[in-house]
């Protein structure tokens, strides 16, 4: 079983309701929504870092190297996405 702490935050009413609706179309709960947004801001954020770090070691990426990244998330993104069976 996992460990959980039970908070209470307030959010704006706008904010509730996208939550909320976000939660429902994927099948999770308000809180399961919320701590996975969270983890996943914090991967975000650990990513930056990550490159801040190696970029103050070696130098600023080239155009060239930022150009092939770009490239290479574009193709994972839509090889992330569901076929739609259209052709």
């Amino acid at each position: 079983m996992v460990d959980r702490v039970k908070k209470s935050v307030s959010v704006p009413s706008e904010l509730d309701a996208a939550i909320r609706a976000a939660a429902e179309r994927s099948g999770m709960t308000y809180s399961g929504w919320l701590a996975h947004a969270a983890q996943r801001a914090l991967r975000i954020e650990a990513g930056l870092a990550a490159v801040a770090e190696y970029e103050a070691e070696h130098g600023p990426f080239t155009a060239r190297e930022q150009a092939d990244a770009d490239a290479w998330l574009d193709r994972m993104i839509a090889e992330a996405q569901p076929s739609t069976g259209a052709a």
